[in-house]
């Protein structure tokens, strides 16, 4: 697999959440074709995945503490090591004019993100639904658990 296409079931139904999604597909596969092409544009490309990704992390991340999800959750910890994959990655790229790592996680991010956005982000808009989160406004509606009930969990039931 080389590219992922975006479709209906990796819609969320959560408007901000899917164009973000939408544009980390879209800057996948453009990262991905000049990579497969062997273009000089790789390195800029990727720069620009990485810092989108660096974004839509953090936006969840930030609705994630507002909605009483405990700093050390099992979504919080994938974002993590997915970034720091992508930053040992381009370290190396960089620093050896090496792209096979790269080419080695385009495939990899591919076939992570679905089962990613399909599981620990539908919990996260499901959540935020829940209790009633305006992305906008950064307030909920409803109360939110104690700090002693945090959620740590991506919403799976594999995760403790």
């Amino acid at each position: 697999m080389s590219s992922l296409q975006w479709t209906d079931t990796l819609a969320l139904q959560h408007a901000q959440l899917d164009q973000t999604h939408q544009e980390f597909v879209a800057l996948l596969n453009t990262w991905g074709e000049a990579l497969q092409a062997g273009s000089d544009t790789v390195i800029p490309l990727y720069l620009d995945l990485l810092g989108h990704t660096e974004a839509h992390f953090a936006m969840e991340e930030g609705w994630m503490a507002a909605t009483g999800f405990a700093p050390e959750n099992c979504h919080s910890k994938q974002h993590a090591m997915v970034l720091d994959v992508m930053r040992q990655v381009l370290v190396h790229a960089q620093a050896h004019h090496d792209l096979e790592p790269m080419r080695n996680l385009l495939p990899e991010l591919i076939n992570w993100f679905p089962a990613h956005a399909e599981m620990m982000d539908a919990a996260l808009v499901y959540h935020m639904g829940q209790v009633g989160f305006d992305p906008a406004t950064g307030q909920c509606a409803k109360p939110l658990a104690t700090e002693t009930s945090s959620i740590s969990s991506c919403g799976s039931n594999s995760c403790g």
